[in-house]
């Protein structure tokens, strides 16, 4: 009896626990994952922690115990993301050939290239950017996070202009000039992407850059008729 006992105990399958153990850094990395897919699948609804305990599968007091405040997990949220996407851009500028004008242009690509080229993705940074102002926690990630890619787009601008010359702005004006304009793009095929292809969106940043280097055109003045001394 006390045999047959053991063995149907044991013959009884055990029932999964509702919610995982894990060592803490892997449960904050996944509690990060889920906030960004909640976030890419329902926008500013994605904040909720409830939600993102769900899509963790794990306990709401569990996202307390890591993250202090619901800022602290979306600004390392938002770090990550950022991380996973500037990865990207470097390593295709990395295996660009050593030329300037042609990193710059692997740099275009990249940005006009999955997974930076996502609706999903921007669903994301609309969520992040509308917290800009009100959360110090998230503005200081996107200042780092800005920082380091106006360092990138000032090291290939300044490259570049030390082999093919001066240009007409100063590298600092030209960096934020490419990137407002790398911004705007990108934001507008997001938007529509029916409008213009990413080939297309690289076209027009690799005219940009040629301009650096244009002298500004200057309509003549219109010269005023003479009046006939009668």
């Amino acid at each position: 009896y006390i045999l047959r006992n053991i063995m149907s105990r044991s013959a009884t399958p055990l029932r999964k626990p509702r919610f995982e153990r894990h060592l803490p850094e892997i449960r904050r990395q996944r509690l990060v994952e889920a906030t960004i897919r909640c976030l890419k699948r329902f926008g500013h609804e994605g904040l909720s922690v409830r939600r993102i305990s769900a899509e963790a599968g794990v306990s709401i007091g569990l996202i307390n115990h890591h993250f202090p405040t619901k800022d602290a997990l979306v600004a390392e949220s938002y770090r990550h993301f950022n991380a996973q996407l500037d990865e990207v851009i470097r390593r295709h500028v990395e295996r660009a050939p050593s030329a300037p004008r042609e990193r710059l242009r692997a740099l275009f690509e990249a940005v006009f290239s999955p997974p930076n080229l996502d609706k999903d993705v921007l669903t994301v940074w609309i969520v992040l950017w509308g917290l800009y102002h009100h959360s110090p926690a998230i503005r200081k990630v996107h200042d780092e996070a800005y920082g380091g890619y106006m360092e990138l787009l000032k090291e290939l601008l300044a490259d570049l202009q030390k082999e093919s010359g001066r240009f007409r702005i100063s590298v600092r004006l030209a960096a934020i000039g490419a990137q407002a304009l790398l911004d705007g793009l990108w934001l507008e095929w997001c938007l529509d992407p029916g409008n213009f292809s990413p080939q297309e969106a690289v076209a027009l940043c690799e005219s940009w850059v040629d301009s650096l280097h244009r002298p500004p055109t200057r309509a003549r003045p219109k010269r005023r008729a003479r009046r006939k001394v009668t």
